[in-house]
Parts: structure tokens; sequence; C-alpha cells
């Protein structure tokens, strides 16, 4: 068991495929029990993902499609959700956090895109962040 050997001060994090996108595959309602079966295993979040794993799946993709499946999840689950799929603006992702959609957002492509996309997004809304300490020149 991953708990029994990851401290508790740690965070145990899992990402699901919340649905496969075909008739007769994986269901959202399947992805909430697991996520509360997970959640009483001591799981802390569950990254709800999806897709990618049936080749004639058709996705819905398009900014936040994802979201729904956090919500629905933290809703039905009990459990924190982490939110992805196309969240590219700080604004969304700031939505995503203030309506309760999910407790985090994590962005994967995005940051690849930009690594400074933390900072930039700071700006945006209005926020502090920390700079690196060797860029702080740069500013």
């Amino acid at each position: 068991m991953v708990r029994a050997e990851w401290p508790d001060r740690l965070p145990l994090l899992v990402r699901i495929s919340a649905t496969d996108w075909v008739d007769g595959g994986w269901e959202p309602s399947q992805a909430v029990e697991l996520a509360r079966a997970l959640a009483g295993l001591g799981v802390d979040l569950v990254d709800c993902s999806s897709g990618g794993l049936v080749a004639t799946a058709r996705v819905p993709a398009g900014p936040g499609y994802q979201t729904a499946f956090a919500e629905r999840i933290r809703r039905e689950a009990g459990v924190a959700t982490g939110a992805v799929g196309m969240i590219t603006a700080p604004e969304q992702a700031d939505h995503v956090i203030r309506s309760g959609q999910a407790d985090l957002v994590l962005l994967a492509r995005e940051m690849l895109r930009d690594p400074y996309w933390p900072l930039r997004a700071a700006v945006r809304l209005g926020q502090e962040a920390p700079w690196p300490k060797q860029y702080l020149r740069a500013r």
C-alpha cells in the first residue's frame, strides 16, 4: 500500500481517466466510485483527466473541457480534485478554483509552452509572486 510507505506529511495524488469518451467504456459515474475508494485508501487528491486510451474515441477537446469531471468527482466522492485540460488563461484557472470546480489546477502543456506562466498569471491577476532570485535584476 502506497499510503503506508508515503509520509502522512506529504500529499498522495492519483491521476485517473474520468471517461474513455466511447459508448460502453469507462464512465464518469465509475470514476466517482473509484475516487471514493481512493479517498478511503488515503489518497488526498484525484487529478481528473480523460481519454487517450481508445484510438477511435471522439474527444470534445476545448478550453476547460475536463473541469466538469473534477467538479463532479469533488462533489460526489468527497475528495479534493485537480482540474486539467486546455486551461491556458490565468483568469480561467482562477475561475476553476474560485467557483469550486476543483481544488487545484494542473498546468501541463501550457507550462511547456511558457515556463514563466505562473509569474505572468500573477501579474495579470494583480497578485504578488516570488521571482527566482537569479531573475530579480531582469524585472
